[in-house]
Parts: C-alpha cells; sequence; structure tokens
C-alpha cells in the first residue's frame, strides 16, 4: 500500500520516516543518518533510502521536520519570531530532484531577547496544541537540549533552552564521574538530589563532585550515583525556569522515560503535570504543516 504521504521528524543524529493515510500511521522506517552525518548534498538519498519502498510513479509529499531545516541542513528554512503559531505558513520547499518526492521543511522558533531557537520542538507544540483545543499553561519537552515553553491562545510566547541533557552525556562519559557512574535508577537518590539543588542551586558543582567522593569514600553503588547526577542536573533546571512552570498547567512531551523523571522531580512542588506522547505529538503537528503544503504545487 503506497502512503498518501510522509512525514519525516529529521534531527541531529537520527532520521524517522512514516508512512502515512491521512493523520494515521502505516509504516515506520528510521536510521541513524541524522543531520550530522549527512553531507551537504546527501540529503535526498539518505531520505530515499528509507522510503525507496513506498514511492510509486506519482510523487508524493514529505514533511520533515527539526535540524534538517538549519543552516546545515537540506534547506534552511528561516526562524518565525515570537510570539506565533508554532507552525504558521507554507513550510519551506526543499530543493529535490527525484520526480517522485515534494519535499518540505518546517521551520523553527526564534526568541531575540534572550536569544533562543528551537527547531523540531516547534511541530510537536502544535501537534499538542491541535488535539488540547484552547490549552494555556507551559509545555516542557525533555531532551539532549530541554526546552520550556510559554503557551497562550494557540502561540508560543516566549522560551528557554537548558543543555541538561548534554551536560549529564558530558559528565557521564567525559568527566571523572565517568568512573563512578553505571546504568540502573534508584527513584529515592533522584528524589533527593532534585531537592538538593532545587533548594540550593549555588552548591551545584560541589554536589557534582561529592559523587566521585561517596563512591571512593563510600562505595557508593553506580546505579545511585546516576539517579543523583540526573536528579542534580534537573533540579538546578528546575530552579533557574521556576518562572516558568510556578503555579502553572504543565505539559510534559518526550521520550517515556524521561518525561517521567521530569514528573516525578515536579510533583513534589504541587505542579499539576500531565504528559503526551512525543510520537503522537510529532506526527499530529507534521499532519498540521502538510496540510499547508496544499497550498502549493
Amino acid at each position: 500500500m503506497k502512503p498518501e504521504w510522509i512525514a519525516a521528524d529529521w534531527g541531529t543524529s537520527h532520521l524517522r520516516v512514516w508512512a502515512m493515510e491521512g493523520s494515521t500511521p502505516i509504516d515506520h522506517a528510521q536510521s541513524d543518518m541524522g543531520m550530522a552525518r549527512v553531507s551537504k548534498g546527501g540529503f535526498e538519498d539518505a531520505l530515499l533510502a528509507l522510503i525507496e519502498g513506498w514511492l510509486g510513479n506519482a510523487p508524493v509529499d514529505v514533511v520533515a521536520c527539526g535540524m534538517v531545516g538549519a543552516r546545515q541542513g537540506w534547506v534552511e528554512a528561516p526562524y518565525a519570531a515570537v510570539p506565533t503559531a508554532p507552525v504558521k505558513g507554507v513550510p519551506i520547499r526543499a530543493p529535490a530532484t527525484d520526480s517522485r518526492i515534494r519535499a518540505f521543511v518546517v521551520p523553527g522558533l526564534k526568541q531575540v531577547s534572550p536569544p533562543d531557537v528551537m527547531r523540531g520542538e516547534e511541530t510537536q507544540i502544535a501537534g499538542f496544541l491541535d488535539t488540547h483545543p484552547n490549552w494555556d499553561g507551559v509545555i516542557c519537552l525533555p531532551g539532549t537540549h530541554t526546552k520550556w515553553v510559554q503557551v497562550s491562545a494557540n502561540e508560543v510566547v516566549s522560551f528557554r533552552t537548558f543543555m541538561t541533557g548534554e551536560l549529564f552525556d558530558l559528565l557521564r562519559g567525559q568527566s571523572v564521574l565517568r568512573h563512578s557512574v553505571t546504568e540502573g535508577w534508584d527513584e529515592a537518590a533522584f528524589a533527593e538530589a532534585v531537592e538538593d539543588t532545587l533548594s540550593k542551586p549555588e552548591q551545584l558543582a560541589a554536589r557534582l563532585f561529592s559523587l566521585r567522593a561517596a563512591d571512593l569514600l563510600h562505595g557508593q553503588d553506580g546505579s545511585t550515583a546516576r539517579a543523583r547526577l540526573s536528579g542534580l542536573l534537573i533540579g538546578a533546571e528546575l530552579a533557574a525556569s521556576r518562572p516558568y512552570w510556578l503555579g502553572q498547567q504543565i505539559a510534559i512531551i518526550g521520550a517515556e522515560g524521561l518525561s517521567a523523571a521530569y514528573a516525578q522531580a515536579l510533583q513534589p512542588q504541587g505542579a499539576f503535570v500531565e504528559m503526551a506522547d512525543a510520537t503522537t505529538s510529532t506526527l499530529a503537528g507534521l499532519n498540521k504543516a502538510r496540510n499547508m503544503t496544499r497550498e502549493t504545487v
């Protein structure tokens, strides 16, 4: 069965595609050919390697979001300035040469002051709002670079980005903590660490080294160290983002495990939190963007 159109989530490290019938996915494929691994002229080939079996003679629309629209991507999709609808206007046409596809890229969002940008998350926000009419509040999108986004009247009003996920990976893999942090999880240790830096964020650097010292002096389990490292970083992030989430309705859109960790961190603060599936939100947002491409030929 040939798809009506194709949805693509093209990030820095991965490419995920869905064969779509209306708003319903009928097949799925993915590769590690993210933007960082594709040469400037190689985006069409990387895409075709995944979707070749879905194509027929008639051209099919491919609608993509994410870093594929960056300056180093397939085509630079200019940022829309906030406040704005998360997906607004017709996506940018990519220079495909294969007659079987018409490729479009969703623009990202920018904030002039304080300076900030996003690519990909705007599509998830659009998808969430499409399935939650008249929703106002704050959306948290945890990941390598976590976003906190203020939403009102179906517009993104402002947002801030925190490099929490990247800091976790760097500290776990390239700092002295690599000798003490292993796999596994300890919920109690995570909750205690969140509360620690949420109340005293200025102590973060010292608390981080204490993870190594606790291993050397007390044989702290590596899974406990991992949970504490995550909790310390997320707690510091929550302290800095408090003006966004305090007293607000909060939606978390992200991978299940990471979203659950953020929910666990927020709930003791009296926050009302709901979680939304990232893939569902992405596909709903891409479907919204796809409907806009119908204005073109």
